[in-house]
């Protein structure tokens, strides 16, 4: 149980969110809240289910990944007390927790919340964490640093009523330079800064992509703009993910990303209903401060000069772990995390060591590593033995010896396969027979779990994602191997293609046959990437083949890594966007809450949140009729016009013009005191009507949802 005293100090909205995550766990205990129900709100408050009974994910949401040491520490101290130790850095630069008791999550939150760090939205159907590169502000290629304007789009759709109940995810990304180290070109939105003159003025602003995305269908991000001005990239977001909450896809689950919209529409389309939008949005626009984002360089920059513990391996450390940052004479070191995988003590002890050497800003990467900033020269060799000392100074950031790999099979509900046990072997096989390449190649290896790429594996030159092949009865652990994808050196973005699928025992030795191949009959400095398009799939898939003959399958083939039996294949549900299993009675209930919420809003002096609200309120009340006639609900589009349909051209419920003029409103009208009052009057005033219509239907029950119905 949380010590709610714990929360005196805190904000007043964090301490809201904690007492409320407390009283909806004690409501699901006692059976107040339906499973599933409980299931979508909790994962936007970071709680997530793991494969494992009883126990949970716990995700943090770190914007640009950037901690202090001091949270760092927090962070290694609540794993200690609550989970089994261990820290996981993700692709999207966050921490996760696992093993976590639910009971436990909000006195979890609250320890958290004292040093900054929130759950808040970094599951569900949410503006998921805001990626950047790590090296933004240091980053010798960069325009600016894009540090400030990724805290302020996180701070702006924080809580935002927006965005809290979308059909799907939407995940941002903010490149340091054209080289898209934040990969911002499979993004639903992408921002690459640029500047351009004007009368003598330098102007910010940014190219901005849309639409892009992985997973089972990967999509590369389509340019809406070459160049916004800064001060607009919150409100294009704003009437872009309204228009995205309006009209994306709900029912089909694997269409409802943003980048399936943008492509049934077309972008000209999207983009117009875009700029309808912005006449209802909050700010017209938002000047970003420039100033927020400090780094609090170590106390002591002049060291004197030591020995290193190991000579060649320090000198390949500093090639391809270390660079010197734009602001001269400060270096950049980045720090290899096998797996992501971090415990607690080791992370204290690493907290210490950057505390010394480095700023007190450290940034987790995209690859699962760790980013330090202004190391003088005279640190560097220090830096090298303490990081040494502690088994963190592996030579080969980002590198072919750097895998990327999701937890796999180890925790999550979806994954088919154990990536971090493969992953591992991976390493070693580069470590002992590739060692060469460390420092010279441009392959990247990176592999998921299953297709839905947490291991972003169609993002690398070589990937992976888990599946499966059949033999008779028994079931084979597998490997789909896809080649060609990543970031060229212009900053050109490629998806991977589909080659073959191989059982996992047998991936090591597809990788030597890549790399033999690679090595043995590339052009003189050609990339593999371009080694792979001038030779096809076909070719890759013909030397691969070989291992795909499980007729020669060993007995050891049918395990998985780290499995000592037969492969048994076992997926669970995948949590990020549940399907709701209700009756009509509690959807009324959420159109009643929704109007709460606005006339908070409105006493708040909030016009624009009070719209959005008492709009959730017409929507979630209409699919609330429409469902007690079997009416399927899809997107928030569909409801008004079924409702129109069955409702009103029926004569149950009448308007002056239509339902669809009444409740769009809000994207017609700019958002002041007066049409916040009029429109929550007109939404109460439907929602009474509402109720009165279901009470004339009950005849004494409440009807049960038909669970494929209700989705929008």
């Amino acid at each position: 149980m949380t010590n709610f005293s714990d929360l005196k100090s805190m904000n007043d909205l964090v301490a809201k969110d904690i007492i409320e995550l407390q009283n909806r766990i004690e409501k699901f205990k006692t059976g107040k809240i339906d499973e599933e129900r409980f299931k979508l709100y909790r994962l936007t408050r970071g709680v997530y289910g793991q494969r494992q009974t009883g126990v949970h994910m716990f995700r943090t949401k770190i914007p640009f990944g950037k901690l202090t040491t001091q949270q760092l520490i927090r962070l290694a101290e609540v794993s200690e007390k609550y989970t089994n130790g261990n820290l996981h850095l993700t692709t999207r630069q966050n921490i996760q927790m696992h093993y976590v008791k639910l009971d436990d999550s909000p006195a979890i939150w609250t320890e958290l919340s004292a040093v900054g760090v929130t759950a808040r939205e970094a599951c569900g159907n949410t503006v998921r964490n805001l990626t950047a590169s790590a090296i933004a502000g240091v980053d010798p290629d960069e325009l600016f640093d894009v540090s400030p304007y990724v805290q302020a789009v996180y701070e702006y759709f924080l809580r935002n009523p927006i965005c809290q109940e979308m059909g799907r995810k939407i995940k941002p990304a903010f490149s340091s330079s054209d080289r898209d180290s934040a990969y911002t070109y499979f993004h639903d939105f992408g921002f690459i800064p640029r500047i351009k003159n004007e009368n003598g003025n330098e102007i910010r602003g940014f190219k901005l992509v849309v639409g892009g995305g992985l997973g089972a269908q990967s999509i590369i991000a389509q340019t809406a703009f070459e160049f916004i001005h800064e001060d607009q990239i919150i409100p294009f977001m704003e009437a872009a993910i309204r228009v995205f909450d309006r009209h994306g896809e709900r029912e089909k689950r694997f269409k409802a990303r943003m980048k399936y919209l943008i492509k049934k529409l077309g972008l000209e389309e999207w983009m117009a209903l875009v700029e309808q939008e912005r006449l209802a949005i909050k700010n017209k626009e938002v000047k970003i401060d420039r100033t927020t984002i400090e780094s609090q360089l170590p106390a002591q920059s002049e060291w004197p000069i030591i020995d290193v513990a190991d000579q060649s391996k320090y000198e390949a450390w500093l090639m391809t772990n270390v660079f010197e940052q734009k602001q001269k004479n400060f270096f950049s070191a980045q720090i290899r995390i096998p797996l992501g995988d971090i415990h607690a003590d080791q992370a204290k002890k690493l907290a210490a060591i950057i505390k010394k050497y480095a700023a007190d800003d450290l940034r987790l990467t995209v690859n699962q590593g760790i980013s330090l900033r202004y190391i003088s020269r005279s640190a560097l060799p220090h830096l090298f033995n303490e990081l040494s000392a502690l088994g963190y100074a592996k030579p080969g950031f980002d590198t072919i010896a750097d895998i990327t790999a999701c937890p796999g099979t180890d925790t999550c509900n979806l994954a088919v396969t154990n990536s971090t046990g493969l992953a591992t072997k991976i390493e070693e096989v580069i470590a002992e027979e590739y060692a060469h390449l460390i420092g010279s190649s441009d392959i990247k290896i990176k592999m998921s779990g299953c297709m839905n790429a947490c291991g972003q594996h169609m993002a690398a030159q070589i990937g992976f994602h888990g599946s499966s092949i059949k033999k008779k009865a028994l079931v084979i652990p597998a490997m789909q191997i896809v080649l060609g994808g990543g970031v060229a050196d212009d900053g050109q973005g490629f998806i991977a293609e589909k080659v073959i699928k191989l059982p996992t025992k047998r991936i090591p030795d597809s990788v030597r046959i890549l790399l033999d191949d690679y090595e043995n009959n590339a052009e003189e400095g050609e990339y593999f990437n371009d080694y792979f398009q001038r030779n096809g799939k076909k070719y890759f898939y013909n030397i691969l083949k070989p291992l795909a003959d499980i007729e020669t399958l060993a007995a050891e083939d049918f395990f998985d890594w780290g499995q000592d039996s037969n492969y048994i294949q076992a997926i669970g549900v995948g949590e990020c966007a549940g399907v709701i299993f209700d009756v009509v009675g509690t959807i009324i209930k959420d159109g009643e809450e929704k109007l709460s919420l606005a006339k908070e809003a409105f006493e708040k002096e909030d016009w624009s949140d009070s719209i959005y609200h008492s709009y959730s309120s017409f929507i979630v009340a209409a699919k609330a009729l429409l469902l007690s006639n079997d009416v399927k609900c899809n997107t928030h589009k569909g409801i008004i016009s079924d409702f129109e349909k069955h409702y009103v051209e029926t004569g149950l419920f009448g308007f002056e013009t239509t339902f669809a003029e009444v409740v769009l409103q809000l994207n017609k009208k700019e958002a002041s005191k007066d049409f916040a009052n009029s429109y929550f009057n007109q939404a109460t005033t439907f929602f009474k009507h509402v109720i009165t219509e279901r009470e004339k239907q009950l005849g004494g029950n409440d009807k049960e949802v038909i669970k494929s119905y209700y989705t929008a």
